[in-house]
């Protein structure tokens, strides 16, 4: 399984939301300024000891070690009931000058962290950083093999409860269901998991690597944190900004639009304007198919944005079933393809396989009269993908217990109908994103909100990419300003964060964590290349990245 295959499966498709004094000084710190309750403030959490171990049997597996470690379940009772954190890490290669540990996040929320460095720390990191530190990824509460939040006593039950659930509704009638399901949803988690719920806010995931620091050895935290992962950082800055050696903030989600503490009331799914930076990716998609000439299936069939939005259109009344290699079907809707298409816009490597599919979608009986070992390999991806999630739907309800909701779950037809009027076909899609929240009665009374301005003091790296499908670029200089010191690095091209596009970002990636080199503010980089140039012979398209 190829890293970028097993990091696509991450989030479930259209959920993905697709980025310090020590803990010994006061649990006051911990609980952030204005939340430090009674006994938190004297009593204070234990270091966890690792005791790193084999991961398995699986040969790939050899260079890792694994371990978990049980972590307090609520800070205000620091020595009471305890939540299990897996994780694991890629031991440096240069033992004896190594610098620390770098922490990570991929995102989601809900993410495994795990699985990041298990399947990505060997290439996406360079050989000078991955001599230098061990690198750690860590499945955060309530995620992958951390006391996983779940929503259905069993795998089953979840897989028949959600079954034929489309990835966003289209039309009256199936926008009606969506909301019946989404709070039957809603229902179901807060019943199977109100515990790990009630715990479950990325400030308790910043103090649980808080802990982990400490664990580990580390004076400071040295964190490379991507999407979501951003968001963790700057909740981590706002907890403990004493406890910052370096941090890599890439592909950055706006703490204000996430959380709502910006004022805006239209749901998390609108604040976030993914379907803002999707549509401007697929415009970007399209051009450059264009201007790709004979590596771009589509202009085989005419003008590329003509044969796509046309076929668009026909596949909101005449779906297409597409036979896979499996001997399975898959039925091609509007709204399958519209989130397809917005998970193949994270990697610009990705943008060629993305053609093939719209050119075979594009003549419908030809499509079904492949044969299956035919199949668009980026439907096949996609159809494999998923049948390997393993991790609940409880993942991805993180901004249901932390972050303000609009408090109008009727409303959110005309919510997705302005969206789409913004953002043609991505707007709507987005705008679904989290309905099952407005359900929610159970919040994480521990939560960080903001406000987001901080005091580290060290510099800070921040990424943003021009054409960002989930964390558009127009949010990167405003996550910049929140932080005395950041020097943002503009990446001109496509795509979500910098992982592998970019031999420029990945110099200064390891400049700034091995020596604290950090580059001017306002730098820029290029991406290694286009996204319709062929690959190198042998290469594959890598995907590091949850969506």
């Amino acid at each position: 399984m190829t890293p970028r295959r097993v990091l696509r499966r991450l989030s479930a498709a259209g959920v993905a939301l697709v980025l310090l004094a020590p803990i010994t000084a006061a649990v006051a710190q911990a609980k952030g300024p204005a939340q430090a309750k009674g006994p938190a403030q004297t009593r204070q959490p234990n270091v966890p000891v690792i005791a790193w171990g084999s991961c398995g049997t699986d040969p790939k597996l050899k260079p890792f070690q694994c371990a978990s470690v049980e972590v307090p379940t609520d800070y205000d009772n620091p020595r009471g009931a305890t939540t299990t954190i897996a994780l694991t890490r890629l031991p440096a290669a240069d033992p004896a000058h190594k610098v620390g540990t770098l922490f990570t996040n991929p995102g989601g929320p809900g993410g495994s962290g795990v699985d990041f460095v298990q399947q990505a720390a060997q290439v996406a990191y360079t050989p000078e950083l991955r001599a230098k530190f061990d690198i750690l990824g860590f499945d955060p509460r309530g995620v992958g093999h951390s006391d996983p939040v779940t929503c259905y006593p069993t795998a089953a039950e979840e897989a028949k409860a959600t079954a034929g659930m489309p990835p966003f509704p289209v039309g009256a009638k199936e926008e009606r269901q969506f909301i019946v399901d989404a709070a039957k949803l809603a229902a179901h988690c807060q019943t199977t998991s109100p515990d790990r719920l009630a715990h479950f806010s990325t400030a308790n995931v910043a103090r649980d690597m808080d802990l982990l620091r400490q664990a580990v050895g580390d004076a400071k935290l040295t964190y490379a944190g991507y999407s979501y992962g951003t968001y963790l950082g700057a909740t981590y800055a706002k907890l403990f900004p004493n406890n910052v050696r370096a941090l890599v903030l890439d592909g950055t989600l706006s703490p204000e639009w996430y959380s709502g503490s910006n004022g805006d009331k239209n749901p998390v799914g609108v604040r976030l304007k993914q379907g803002e930076g999707a549509s401007d990716t697929y415009e970007q998609f399209l051009a450059e198919c264009k201007k790709a000439g004979a590596n771009c299936a589509l202009n085989q069939l005419g003008d590329p944005k003509t044969v796509v939005e046309s076929t668009f259109a026909r596949l909101k009344t005449h779906p297409v079933d597409v036979p896979m290699p499996d001997g399975s079907t898959v039925k091609v809707t509007y709204a399958l393809a519209v989130a397809i298409t917005f998970s193949n816009l994270y990697d610009p490597a990705g943008f060629a396989g993305l053609a093939e599919m719209w050119a075979q979608l594009a003549n419908p009986n030809q499509a079904k009269a492949k044969s299956a070992a035919k199949a668009p390999r980026t439907l096949i991806e996609w159809n494999r993908r998923k049948e390997e999630y393993t991790t609940s739907f409880g993942t991805v309800l993180q901004p249901c217990i932390e972050a303000k909701q609009s408090g109008r779950p009727l409303a959110y037809p005309a919510y997705a109908a302005a969206a789409d009027r913004r953002a043609p076909h991505f707007g709507s899609y987005r705008a679904w994103v989290g309905v099952q929240c407005e359900f929610f009665g159970l919040k994480d009374t521990d939560a960080f909100l903001g406000p987001w301005p901080n005091k580290v003091k060290q510099p800070v790296l921040v990424f943003g990419t021009r054409h960002d499908p989930a964390t558009p670029y127009e949010a990167t200089r405003p996550y910049a300003d929140l932080w005395p010191d950041a020097r943002m690095v503009t990446v001109e091209g496509w795509g979500h964060t910098t992982l592998l596009k970019s031999a420029c970002a990945d110099r200064i990636t390891t400049e700034y964590l091995v020596d604290l080199k950090a580059p001017a503010d306002g730098s820029t980089c290029n991406q290694d290349r286009k996204p319709f140039d062929p690959l190198p012979t042998g290469k594959k398209a890598l995907n590091l990245l949850p969506r």
